[in-house]
C-alpha cells in the first residue's frame, strides 16, 4: 500500500473516532427546554388534565406553589436498552476500524489491537449510568384574559421530548 495513504487514513479514522466519542458523550446530555403553550380550555379544566397526563407518564407531584400557580412534577426516566446496545455496536465498529488501520501501520501490534474491541461495552455502560436520572417538569398556568372561559397560557420547563409529547397529547399550540 502507498506510504502516503496509511497516515492519511489513520488521520481520518482518528477524526471519526473523536466524532464518535463526542456522539456517545452527547447521548446523555441534558435537553431541558422552556416553552410557552396556549390551550383553548380555561385553567380550571386544564389543571386536572395536566395532572392526569403526567401521572400516566409516571410523574408525581413534587411541589406546588399556589401563589405563582406553579406545579413541579418529577419522575425517573429509564435509559433505553436499544440506545445502550446501539452505542456499544457503534463503539465496536469505530474501535475495529481504528485497530485495523493501526495494525497496518504497526504490524508488530497485530495481536494486541483486536483486543481493543473489549473496550466497546464501556460506551453502553457509560450511557446506562448517566442516562437514568430524575427528570423534573415545571408547569405554570395563567389565564390570558380576565374572564373565566378564556384560553390558558402554560409555561412548561421539561425535556424537549416531553414537551413534544405534551403538545401532541393535549393538542397544545406554541405561543407565537
Amino acid at each position: 500500500m502507498d506510504t502516503a495513504t496509511l497516515p492519511s487514513t489513520l488521520l481520518l479514522t482518528f477524526l471519526l473516532s473523536v466524532g464518535l466519542f463526542f456522539f456517545i458523550r452527547a447521548s446523555t446530555k441534558d435537553r431541558t427546554e422552556t416553552a410557552q403553550l396556549i390551550c383553548e380550555q380555561d385553567e380550571a379544566t386544564l389543571m386536572p388534565q395536566l395532572k392526569e397526563y403526567f401521572q400516566t407518564r409516571s410523574y408525581r407531584v413534587a411541589a406546588v406553589d399556589p401563589k405563582q400557580n406553579q406545579v413541579t412534577f418529577e419522575g425517573f426516566v429509564r435509559p433505553s436498552w436499544f440506545l445502550a446496545v446501539f452505542l456499544t455496536l457503534l463503539a465496536a465498529a469505530g474501535i475495529l476500524c481504528l485497530s485495523l488501520v493501526l495494525s497496518l501501520l504497526f504490524p508488530s501490534l497485530n495481536t494486541v489491537l483486536p483486543g481493543m474491541l473489549l473496550l466497546s461495552p464501556l460506551s453502553g455502560v457509560f450511557y446506562w449510568t448517566k442516562a437514568g436520572k430524575l427528570e423534573k417538569v415545571s408547569l405554570k398556568v395563567e389565564a390570558t384574559q380576565s374572564n373565566q372561559h378564556s384560553p390558558s397560557k402554560i409555561t412548561v420547563t421539561a425535556h424537549r421530548d416531553e414537551l413534544i409529547e405534551l403538545r401532541r397529547a393535549l393538542g397544545l399550540k406554541s405561543c407565537e
